[in-house]
């Protein structure tokens, strides 16, 4: 019986027999490198010795910097009395129409502010404010009880009056006596006043100094018995203001920092701190 030989060529055959080009020559393949080169490895290697180098001297100079330091926090407060005091009141009026509303608020406000000439107030502490007017509707309901619409029912005027002194004596009386206003017939309605202080700016910069002075007092106090030299100064911290009623506590401090109007006495108060670096 005769065999079959079968013969299978390789693929490396078939691929060679296939890149002939015409003339028989046979197509040069070009081997096809991957990876870096030595030197490239090389770079790469130093620029993370020296990015590891920068890091640790870094944080070994952090590290140097926040354990040779020593801080204390300053404070100061100063009691004062305001020098100014705002004084606002509200009066109204009601008509059916508009001439007749006009006309009556005119008359409240001259009424007013005779009131407040008469008591002792100057005439260029005083400034009226523009009328306000609104159009004023009543509800209406039926006999059961049940709403069944609204109707015109005339104007609101109101007018606010507002009085800028410093004799705080004398504006403190008349806002807590309006008798004679209310008795004449004027719907008039008394704000609480306001008080502030006119030289705050030079309060404020006395206790600056004084809170930075105390600071430092406290860090001398520690070095003494820690047995340490403070250098020079590294930082400084101004911390914010508190201006609040004298005798409120610091339950009326804020975040932001307080600023009291309604007290005519008030106690200011800030907090500096410092800090320096270790010889």
């Amino acid at each position: 019986m005769e065999e079959n030989n079968i013969t299978v060529s390789s693929t490396t055959e078939n691929n060679a027999a296939a890149n002939n080009v015409q003339g028989g020559k046979p197509a040069k393949v070009k081997p096809v490198r991957y990876g870096l080169g030595w030197g490239s490895v090389f770079i790469i290697c130093l620029s993370i010795i020296i990015a590891a180098g920068l890091l640790a001297f870094g944080l070994s100079r952090f590290r140097s910097v926040e354990s040779h330091t020593i801080g204390a926090t300053g404070s100061a407060s100063v009691d004062f009395e305001s020098d100014l005091i705002i004084w606002r009141g509200t009066f109204n009026t009601h008509a059916y129409t508009t001439d007749q509303a006009f006309k009556q608020i005119k008359q409240d406000a001259a009424s007013v502010k005779k009131y407040l000439t008469d008591n002792g107030i100057k005439e260029d502490e005083i400034v009226l404010s523009s009328i306000s007017v609104r159009q004023a509707e009543r509800d209406v309901y039926s006999d059961t009880g049940d709403y069944r619409y609204s109707e015109f029912d005339g104007y609101d005027l109101w007018q606010t009056i507002t009085v800028t002194s410093n004799d705080i004596d004398k504006v403190e009386k008349i806002s807590r006596d309006v008798t004679d206003l209310l008795e004449s017939g004027i719907e008039f309605d008394s704000d609480l006043p306001e008080y502030y202080c006119t030289t705050l700016d030079d309060v404020k910069l006395d206790l600056i100094g004084k809170a930075t002075e105390n600071a430092r007092d406290r860090i001398d106090i520690i070095s003494v018995y820690a047995g340490a030299t403070p250098g020079k100064l590294v930082n400084s911290n101004l911390g914010v203001f508190q201006i609040v009623a004298k005798n409120s506590g610091t339950q009326d401090y804020t975040y932001d920092g307080a600023f009291d109007t309604s007290s005519r006495w008030k106690t200011a108060s800030i907090t500096v701190k410092l800090e320096y670096e270790l010889k």
